[in-house]
């Protein structure tokens, strides 16, 4: 479900929709303000996955959380 395989796509895999969210994420996107970009996405679907997929971009140090907005970690 993390990674892509034979039976789950790209666009459909955590890493997949966490492209999808970073792509979108502006400086100053709140976690809701975020979700309402993306709620509409195949890929996203549900509050559910966007919230794991939120944590795995946070685990892998590609997003932080400063002063109630998402940030992206610089390259």
């Amino acid at each position: 479900m993390i990674l892509p395989n034979k039976h789950i796509s790209t666009e459909f895999s955590f890493l997949g929709a966490g492209g999808e969210l970073l792509s979108r994420l502006t400086d100053s996107e709140t976690v809701s303000s975020l979700w309402d970009q993306v709620r509409e996405i195949p890929s996203v679907a549900t509050f559910e996955r966007y919230a794991l997929v939120l944590t795995m971009l946070y685990s892998l140090g590609a997003v932080y959380l400063e002063d109630g907005f998402l940030r992206r970690a610089e390259k």
